[in-house]
């Protein structure tokens, strides 16, 4: 049913709730029921708010219903700073440390590669907010064989240090920046945002079907693209 989509409190993550309450503000409400649906918050304004951290495909029907009828903000958390702190199962801390990863705007392809559509979507802006996280782990044996048995309980907002709002396709013309070459590759993709051959790939891939790049052709094995110029794109409606 449609409304199981919807993000109930009993499992979610401390991170998530405290975004809730930030977006919805002192005049909005959380848990807020809107037709078959159950929305992360609702602010002052009526616009509706779901903070997502995963897969981007498992709310886009969700999101396409709920535009119809009103402007949604969709809020994704990318972590600059992510603190790790481990305890035992007694509750007592083994050790706190800094994760070497540092989240970057284009993680969002990550997850939009699996709904490549829906920065098109009408009435649909998403925001990347840029976070100071601690993520809290437990030593239970219960966790994944790579992390030798340590469980993640929980993650917490530490600080947002800045939010970036994409509002439609345009937007994500900041993801091929001026330094490419024309044509470019995957890897001149990767390079110019420093990020991983594979993201820039996910990247590619979205771009394309938001009418921002075009593939043309190739050079050895590696696919070549080009910027287009300003175009219709897709619509949103997959």
């Amino acid at each position: 049913m449609p409304a199981a989509e919807g993000i109930g409190t009993r499992k979610e993550k401390s991170l998530h709730a405290a975004l809730k309450q930030r977006y919805a503000g002192s005049g909005g409400r959380t848990e807020a029921e809107i037709g078959p649906y159950v929305c992360d918050a609702v602010d002052q304004y009526g616009v509706i708010v779901e903070v997502q951290t995963g897969n981007f495909g498992a709310i886009k029907r969700k999101l396409s219903d709920l535009t119809k009828n009103a402007r949604v903000v969709l809020v994704h958390p990318i972590s600059v700073s992510r603190t790790i702190e481990l305890r035992s199962i007694e509750g007592e801390l083994i050790r706190t440390r800094k994760s070497p990863r540092k989240g970057k705007p284009a993680d969002i392809f990550a997850h939009l590669v699996r709904a490549p559509y829906l920065p098109a979507l009408p009435g649909l802006e998403i925001e990347l907010a840029m976070v100071d996280e601690t993520e809290l782990r437990t030593d239970d044996g219960a966790g994944s064989w790579r992390r030798k048995g340590v469980s993640i309980v929980d993650r917490k907002l530490d600080a947002v240090r800045e939010t970036i709002r994409l509002s439609g396709p345009a937007d994500y013309r900041r993801f091929l920046p001026d330094a490419l070459p024309d044509p470019f590759t995957s890897k001149d993709l990767a390079a110019a945002l420093s990020v991983r051959a594979e993201l820039a790939r996910k990247a590619l891939f979205v771009l394309s079907r938001l009418g921002l790049a075009t593939d043309c052709g190739k050079k050895g094995n590696a696919k070549l693209y080009r910027k287009t110029a300003d175009r219709e794109t897709a619509s949103g409606r997959e």
